[in-house]
């Protein structure tokens, strides 16, 4: 057995590549006790002292120091293995972006907990639909910049030259230039909405056949909820070439029926119709906005057709509204024996004797 662990394999003996692989293998353990320790324990604790910013650092933290004792087993697992120098330098290159990485998801995680916990809460109070729009540009914004710099010094610590590799991207810098074209005209989309301001947080829109309301408008895409309660992402460019309906903003909802009466309707018993729709108007008052039109319009193929055209108000429920005027109408119709025409054909036959 001794002679078997002595045997040398890839400049290290048997014993040393077990070793270190037990090494690895029990930070990877640890790391697991280590966050579940911080999740049933620790966050218990945190929770006990009924501060909010102790929950939420402990929240924060158990993820990349779990992740940081893994990286630290590893690094004191391979630092037992000799290799050649060449291979010992890319290694600790990578230990460097590593250790890099996982202070730069630290710090990421930090400033995502910081909007959410305190700055969203703050534009919620606020009446400024504004703000609640550029909250979720910020934290991106800033998220994607904080990984930039962190992946920039990371590679800055593991010795390379990163002015040389943004030097030798100017090479590819069409092909990137083509690539990015799309991302570009979302993004002068986003700046459109800003500028522009077609719809704002929780406006009810219609875009390219899609009907629903605006929860995120961010720098490349904006999401909306359709009606029947589905979440579509639209990419922001789609706002530069389309039409956009802006429902919410309407100043009332109109309503246009064509009612039709039989044929046997005396011009006294039309009258009465109409008489009935301005009533039925008068009464829902709260819900319109302004005066009904009523009118006795056309000699139909089959009927005497009475246009109802009515408004209702911003605010108001649509379909509850309509729903109580076409009951009123279907209900005061009925009462005073105003007959519905319906598609209908006489057919004269000729006897012949």
């Amino acid at each position: 057995m001794e002679e078997l662990l002595n045997k040398t394999f890839y400049g290290n003996t048997i014993e040393n590549w077990t070793i270190s692989l037990f090494i690895i293998l029990g930070g990877a353990l640890l790391g697991r006790i280590i966050f579940w320790i911080f999740k049933k324990w620790i966050a218990a604790r945190a929770k006990k002292l009924k501060k909010r910013f102790v929950e939420i650092i402990v929240d924060l933290i158990e993820e990349p120091i779990a992740f940081g004792v893994v990286i630290l087993c590893m690094l004191i697992g391979v630092e037992r293995l000799h290799f050649s120098e060449g291979f010992d330098q890319f290694l600790q290159k990578i230990f460097n972006i590593l250790w890099t990485l996982n202070v730069t998801w630290l710090i990421a995680r930090l400033w995502s907990s910081f909007v959410e916990h305190y700055l969203t809460p703050l534009t919620e109070k606020s009446e400024n639909t504004l703000d609640d729009a550029l909250i979720p540009i910020l934290k991106k914004g800033i998220r994607s910049i904080i990984w930039i710099v962190g992946v920039i010094v990371g590679l800055n610590n593991a010795g390379y030259d990163v002015g040389a590799l943004i030097a030798g991207l100017g090479i590819g810098g069409m092909a990137l230039a083509l690539a990015a074209k799309d991302s570009l005209s979302n993004l002068f989309g986003g700046m459109t909405i800003f500028l522009d301001k077609p719809f704002k947080m929780g406006d009810r829109i219609l875009v390219d056949g899609i009907d629903g309301t605006v929860i995120e408008i961010g720098i490349r895409t904006t999401r909306i909820k359709t009606l029947a309660g589905r979440l579509v992402t639209i990419p922001n460019s789609k706002f530069n070439g389309n039409i956009v309906e802006n429902i919410t903003l309407e100043p009332s909802r109109k309503i246009i029926l064509n009612l039709g009466l039989t044929y046997d309707t005396p011009p006294a018993k039309m009258e009465e119709a109409m008489d009935v729709l301005r009533e039925i108007s008068t009464r829902h008052a709260e819900h319109l906005s302004q005066d009904s039109l009523v009118s006795f319009t056309t000699f139909g193929d089959f009927s005497l057709g009475i246009l109802y055209v009515y408004y209702i108000k911003p605010g108001e429920d649509i379909l509850g509204v309509q729903n109580k005027m076409n009951l009123a109408i279907l209900s005061e119709f009925n009462s005073r024996n105003l007959d519905f025409a319906f598609p209908s054909q006489t057919l004269y036959l000729e006897k012949n004797d």
